[in-house]
């Protein structure tokens, strides 16, 4: 979903926990160590693609950002890295990998300072 299946050894990664189980957003940022795609299961006609990885973490997040801190970014043409991120995370309840935007990649690097 939105560019996660094009994830690769040595990309950056930032580690978001699902709120949905009871975690608090994003909390690390890390270096891919490993990435190899899932096949996909037999006799279903539409499947999402699926990747599994490894991640090394090389910072834990300063500053809380999850749900609450993204909620009010809706206009999703707005252009705001916020916008980007509630639109790609929280739109969907579901646990995914996401390719990001280079604004939004700064805007997150903002909280490891």
């Amino acid at each position: 979903m939105y560019g996660g299946k094009h994830v690769a050894a040595g990309d950056t990664i930032f580690l978001f926990a699902s709120e949905n189980e009871g975690a608090q957003g994003l909390f690390a940022r890390g270096v891919v160590t490993s990435a190899k795609a899932v096949p996909k299961k037999p006799g279903l006609t539409r499947q999402t693609p699926r990747v599994s990885v490894t991640v090394e973490v090389t910072a834990r997040a300063k500053r809380p950002l999850g749900r609450n801190e993204l909620k009010s970014f809706k206009d999703w043409k707005d252009g705001r890295p916020e916008t980007e991120l509630n639109f790609k995370f929280y739109r969907q309840a579901t646990n995914k990998i996401v390719g990001l935007s280079e604004r939004a990649v700064v805007f997150l690097d903002a909280f490891f300072d």
